[in-house]
């Protein structure tokens, strides 16, 4: 049966004029699939579905996204990267399931094929419910001046204490906390006093909140410090703070460009489901 699936032109250049349509008669296409974006089940029977090829330097793997996620493209990554990533994969075929979640900077997406920036989010340790939080990093224009922003999603909905029903309150715990509701990306939200974001040696460490008895505790941090982007890097030292953007589960997902990003960003607020502040940078 064939399939619902958008195999772009670059794509097409890439696998050939037979794969692709191979891949639109349903050859090698699955019915369902995760979305290599935000990670939510698919069904290219039912639902227009994107094909994204990650190429690097000899090898290539196909993924598949929602197309309202992201359009079909070709994705270019390093050979080593890639390779890791589909260690990844196959890894997590044996293993039993856990939910893992990608760190990813500028414009790399993360999967169904795992992202080549991917390794495991820490954990909140802020009240409430732990979650596994994904962290994307990318450059976000406040007016002309692009920002070094980290967007916040959890994997799932995220409760308070003793809430069993699943209600997501992840947004109002992070108000509680002093983060405020964004309704404009081009405004530069305030400085929360207290937070901030730990990069050291070029690479992002932790999200840091105000400790009970004093000082600094981690709020996140990765389990192995991620790479960001010269650009990310040089605009956070100028400006000495990175935007910090926190979503819902599944409300911006894993965009591979940071116009994109943005995109899903500015659908996200005027949704009303973002909030935001200004965290000063701890280290360089």
């Amino acid at each position: 049966m064939p399939r619902m699936l958008a195999v772009s032109d670059e794509v097409r250049s890439e696998i050939g004029d037979d794969e692709a349509d191979r891949l639109l008669g349903g050859a090698h296409a699955p019915d369902s699939y995760e979305c290599t974006s935000c990670r939510t089940p698919g069904d290219s029977l039912q639902e227009p579905t994107s094909t994204v090829l990650f190429v690097g330097d000899e090898t290539a793997v196909l993924a598949f996204a929602h197309a309202r996620c992201i359009p079909s493209q070709v994705v270019p990554v390093s050979e080593e990267q890639l390779v890791g990533a589909v260690r990844s994969i196959n890894q997590a075929q044996v293993d039993a399931p856990a939910p893992d979640v990608s760190l990813l900077t500028g414009a790399v997406p993360g999967p169904a094929v795992p992202s080549p920036a991917q390794s495991t989010a820490g954990q909140p340790t802020a009240p409430g419910q732990a979650a596994i939080l994904g962290i994307t990093c990318g450059l976000v224009l406040h007016g002309g001046t692009g920002h070094a922003a980290v967007v916040v999603e959890p994997t799932g909905p995220v409760g308070r204490p003793g809430n069993t029903s699943g209600t997501d309150e992840f947004l109002d715990l992070l108000q509680d906390a002093g983060f405020q509701p964004v309704t404009d990306l081009d405004k530069t939200p305030d400085q929360l006093p207290g937070w901030s974001v730990l990069v050291a040696m070029g690479k992002l460490h932790a999200i840091l909140q105000p400790a009970a008895a004093g000082g600094s505790t981690g709020w996140w941090q990765a389990h192995q410090p991620l790479q960001v982007t010269d650009a990310w890097r040089f605009a956070a030292n100028q400006l000495t703070e990175v935007t910090m953007y926190a979503v819902p589960a599944g409300m911006v997902g894993r965009q591979p460009r940071e116009d994109l990003l943005r995109q899903a960003l500015e659908r996200a607020v005027a949704l009303g489901q973002v909030v935001g502040a200004s965290l000063p940078l701890a280290g360089t």
